[in-house]
């Protein structure tokens, strides 16, 4: 079975929004890049604990970093925040189409059913 790049970069952004820690620390880049100091003190657990979810967010493509100096800055990759945008998307119009023809049979069937004379 091939399995399509878009649904691995799918796959790959849920499971790494699947956890509060990481949805916290892209909340924060929204605003802007941060140094891995900052993000890591709004959070209670170890540093070690706190990289390897950075880490996660890296794997996936959600964020990128760079060190100058001691200072390894996180910012945010847009990307694939899109490609989750647009996938979400896709599926909310097709799931209300299927509920506005479901809703349009269960009129047609409600008025079958008024205009019927022997019940």
């Amino acid at each position: 079975m091939i399995v399509s790049t878009m649904t691995n970069h799918l796959d790959s952004f849920f499971a790494a929004m699947a956890d509060p820690t990481r949805r916290a620390v892209i909340e924060r880049l929204v605003e802007g890049p941060a140094a891995v100091g900052e993000l890591h003190a709004a959070h209670d657990m170890t540093l070690p604990s706190f990289l390897r979810h950075l880490k996660v967010l890296e794997a996936s493509g959600l964020v990128r970093s760079e060190k100058k100096g001691r200072v390894r800055t996180v910012y945010i990759e847009a990307a694939p925040l899109a490609a989750a945008e647009d996938w979400l998307a896709r599926q909310r119009r097709l799931w209300e189409g299927r509920l506005d023809r479901l809703a349009a049979l269960v009129a047609e069937l409600e008025k079958g059913e008024t205009n019927d004379p022997d019940p």
